[in-house]
């Protein structure tokens, strides 16, 4: 203060109207200094969707009403080229830690993990201590830093949200749950698990939808600590559109009438509106969707079903365009919009799954839920998108979620926010979900962590330079990503990808495939290329070794797996007290028979 009044001093050797002026502007700069700086963070919201396909939305060719993300599109980029993992949680894992999943302990899920694999390095199920989550990096940087949504990586105290860089935390923390009421929504757990700031939850607010909820309570903090001064990162991860497929009636109600046409039109239509966009080129060869046939066979009884279940789902979707839309608007009115950077994607491709066709899974479904053709998707209701839809919502890819196919594995990804950014662009290079972690980092002015010694280096790559430069890609033509889950594998170097799927979707065998002109994986070139063949073969083999990827068992069946770890993990937990009980009375009745018996002798 005794330099700055010195300086004014003598400043004022000048006429009054300079020296005025520079006391004002000396003045003006001291005070806008700070925020000036402050505001030089970029805020970041990330968004994740579940289970959304890849054709769904509107700004990837869908025709799901969804303007609110098809606008972030408009500002933004898309990425079309873009995989995540093949199921929700090593997506998660390797999102928020920017490591590959086994590394950072979800090489699979607890739910459908072979019993030879639990508790094997990288199999913990639940994040290791090994790797640091995003926010943990970006609270250490001076970020406000929230999640509100679904989890998945654990919930323990060392693996809930507070302890993993969160400020704030309000999750889902099971593989899904009901969208109304804390129910959980297949019988793998005897609860819904809801943690607020790490404390199991009780109850749920009256009048309660998840998407609204995790919307609520992300403005609640952004409200709550907008007197801080410090830029946020807000992780809202929805569950839609994660079975249940449920949305409040009036969102379900918008599409009455839709969807009769067939899933055969609506992929048609989906495909002309992607080529129209720029997201498929003309000359690529598209994967076989559902027949028209098969549609026109139904009986119209069947056939209102299937549109039902179909505007329940694009209902679910479009009701968290509209909670995304709500959070959009808050930034705007509090002036932040202009200084975040926002990221949505889906977690992985859409299910095709068919719960009610599982004995096991139809006897529970039918106990805890109706299945009413008219009430389809709202409260008390349960309904998954089906076998059909599924393939059309992964439109124009193969396979589906769980495998390795492009369908269950590219999804939609968009960022804007950025100055670098061309509005309106669609980048075709190879993305992986790794890459989004150093990104985020990038978009605060963060450096990727120095390597610790008890910790796993980010693996992925920054995306900026790529907006900066798009024709320059991330990863050169020779190098490779390795990715695995319940032993559906790939192998991505260029435009080539080296793929195998267990049964029932595959036969176990790779198949080598050119994922930029034929993203449907029609063409199989193994045997016109045999050396890339053998030598992708042996970098999978070098990259499965070198992180610990596990081979599945012979007979493993995920769908029978999980049935299995329900009953041994679920059920007997739950039931075995009484049935010890029950055996306890039948044998002291027994004795007690017995003891009379011989009395009476």
């Amino acid at each position: 203060m005794c330099y700055l009044a010195q300086s004014m001093a003598s400043s004022c050797r000048h006429p009054i109207s300079v020296c005025l002026f520079s006391v004002i502007a000396l003045l003006v700069s001291l005070v806008t200094a700070q925020p000036a700086s402050a505001q030089a963070r970029a805020n970041i919201l990330l968004i994740v969707a579940d289970d959304i396909g890849y054709g769904d939305l509107g700004a990837f060719g869908g025709e799901i009403e969804t303007p609110n993300i098809d606008t972030l599109a408009a500002e933004g980029v898309r990425f079309s080229n873009f995989h995540a993992a093949s199921s929700c949680a090593p997506t998660r894992a390797m999102l928020l830690t920017g490591v590959d999943s086994h590394l950072a302990g979800v090489g699979s899920m607890l739910e459908l993990m072979p019993l030879s694999h639990r508790g094997e390095p990288g199999y913990d199920g639940v994040l290791n201590d090994r790797v640091r989550t995003i926010a943990s990096i970006l609270q250490d940087e001076g970020y406000r830093t929230s999640i509100a949504g679904k989890w998945h990586l654990g919930d323990d105290s060392r693996n809930l949200p507070p302890a993993r860089g969160f400020d704030y935390s309000v999750i889902q923390a099971d593989s899904g749950a009901d969208n109304f009421e804390m129910r959980p929504y297949l019988p793998m757990k005897p609860e819904a698990y809801w943690y607020e700031n790490g404390v199991r939850m009780l109850a749920l607010p009256e009048g309660f939808y998840s998407s609204s909820y995790f919307v609520d309570k992300t403005i609640d903090f952004l409200e709550s600590t907008q007197g801080e001064d410090k830029p946020f990162f807000a992780y809202v991860a929805f569950q839609a559109n994660h079975v249940p497929v449920q949305a409040p009636a009036k969102f379900i109600d918008t599409y009455r009438g839709r969807y009769s046409e067939g899933w055969a039109r609506i992929r048609q239509a989906r495909i002309a509106k992607m080529r129209a966009l720029g997201l498929l080129a003309g000359e690529a060869t598209l994967a076989a969707g559902p027949a028209q046939q098969e549609w026109d066979a139904m009986t119209p009884e069947q056939q209102y079903f299937e549109a039902r279940r179909m505007q329940a789902y694009a209902g679910m979707a479009t009701a968290m365009d509209y909670e995304i839309g709500r959070l959009l608007e808050y930034l705007r009115d509090t002036g932040e919009y202009e200084n975040t950077v926002f990221l949505f994607m889906s977690d992985n491709g859409a299910t095709t799954s068919e719960p009610y066709q599982n004995p096991f899974g139809r006897r529970w479904l039918e106990k805890h839920y109706t299945h009413d053709v008219e009430t389809l998707g709202e409260k008390g209701s349960w309904v998954a998108q089906g076998s059909h839809w599924g393939v059309v919502s992964n439109t124009p890819l193969d396979g589906y979620k769980f495998y390795a196919g492009e369908g269950g594995v590219r999804v939609p990804l968009i960022i804007s926010g950025l100055p670098s950014i061309k509005p309106g662009e669609i980048n075709s290079e190879f993305v992986y979900v790794t890459d989004l972690a150093p990104t985020m980092l990038s978009a605060a002015g963060l450096q990727t962590p120095t390597p610790e010694p008890a910790r796993e280096p980010m693996t992925g790559r920054s995306l900026l330079p790529l907006f900066e430069h798009p024709s320059r890609p991330v990863r050169g033509e020779e190098e490779v990503t390795g990715y695995e889950f319940s032993g559906n594998s790939a192998l991505y170097r260029g435009d080539y990808k080296l793929v195998r799927n267990q049964p029932p979707v595959g036969d176990r065998r790779w198949r080598l495939y050119n994922i930029g002109d034929d993203p449907g994986e029609t063409d199989d070139l193994s045997a016109r290329l045999p050396d890339l063949y053998r030598d992708m073969q042996r970098q999978y083999d070098d990259w499965a070794t070198a992180l610990g990827v596990l081979p599945m068992p012979d007979d493993y069946e995920l769908a029978r797996q999980v049935m299995v770890n329900s009953i041994l993990f679920f059920f007997l937990p739950r039931y075995l007290p009484y049935m010890a009980g029950l055996v306890l009375l039948v044998a002291l009745y027994l004795v007690y028979r017995l003891l009379r018996r011989r009395r009476g002798a």
